[in-house]
């Protein structure tokens, strides 16, 4: 006996704007629950002390979250200097506590090397896996894992405050950065210890931060729904991105339906103009209909890559 699903098929990107104080994957349940969705996954984790944009995929969009993942990442933080933790945010335990005696011109020269290319050591508190294990795992079991810098991206380091003991930042980052290392590192450069008070992340590739909405939103016009006794989906689906918006930034192919039919069914098919080379939207019809991802292949064609289950195309 087939196992009956549960939930209902609704595809689509939710830009969630976590609170504070809950895991990435508590907040993706609590969505997951109030859409009543049959799948979904979020695209890189926040801490429980970061807030801000957690893009939550529903059904086929989870298909292409790799490219959130693998996205650029806009934060605010605040760091408080002469402190350092064990964790480098509020959460961990002191490892030390010395004199702030940093100038705002110290400050400035002290966030240069910090821009560009750099090489990063990773949190012991990170999720990065060891032998089938997170990091912060062996951390929490007080054990330290030798782990190598790995080349990360900051495209923007903005001071954005200066005051006392607080320094706060805005950084524009690359994919595997790790801000609670930046900050601990910039405390260590300054020579007074840093951990982060404050990490709220404000951008993910160029989704719309007022696209975002909270818990709090969404459980009211789940309520509202209820009281107006109409279907939730009515004031909730209009909330989602496209299933497509993670690949906003790859080039497209329309295809006609009878085209479309020969690479659903795993056939590459010709296509002109040829659409440069690499990854491709594909579209149906005059209604442009997403039905997934193809590649161009050597000889020129579209051949399917990741294809949405039911296009009904």
């Amino acid at each position: 006996m087939a196992r009956r699903t549960r939930g209902r098929a609704v595809d689509g990107v939710l830009l969630l704007d976590k609170p504070e104080g809950i895991s990435s994957n508590s907040a993706l349940q609590k969505v997951k629950r109030i859409y009543f969705a049959q799948k979904a996954g979020h695209t890189g984790a926040l801490d429980p002390l970061a807030t801000g944009m957690l893009p939550i995929c529903l059904g086929e969009s989870t298909k292409f979250s790799q490219f959130l993942l693998d996205s650029d990442k806009r934060y605010q933080v605040i760091a408080k200097l002469g402190v350092r933790t064990t964790t480098s945010d509020a959460d961990g335990e002191v490892v030390s506590e010395r004199p702030v005696d940093v100038s705002l011109d110290q400050l400035t020269q002290a966030l240069e090397p910090f821009r560009g290319d750099i090489n990063q050591v990773p949190s012991m508190y990170s999720a990065l896996k060891h032998e089938g294990k997170p990091l912060y795992w062996y951390a929490r079991q007080g054990i330290e894992i030798e782990r190598p810098a790995r080349p990360i991206t900051i495209f923007e380091l903005k001071l954005l405050a200066f005051e006392g003991d607080e320094v706060t930042l805005e950084v524009h980052c690359s994919k595997g950065t790790y801000i609670r290392s930046l900050v601990d590192d910039l405390g260590e450069l300054l020579g007074c210890g840093a951990h982060v008070t404050m990490l709220r992340r404000i951008g993910v590739r160029d989704y719309p931060y007022d696209r975002m909405v909270t818990l709090e939103q969404l459980e009211s016009l789940l309520e509202q729904a209820r009281e107006s006794e109409i279907e939730p989906k009515e004031l909730l689906d209009p909330l989602l991105l496209a299933a497509d918006s993670p690949v906003a930034d790859l080039p497209e192919v329309v295809l006609d339906p009878e085209v479309a039919g020969y690479l659903l069914n795993g056939q590459p098919v010709q296509v002109f103009p040829i659409p440069g080379e690499g990854l491709v939207r594909v579209f149906v019809g005059e209604e442009r209909k997403f039905v997934g991802l193809g590649e161009v292949d050597d000889e020129g064609r579209v051949a399917p890559k990741r294809l949405i289950q039911n296009p009904n195309c």
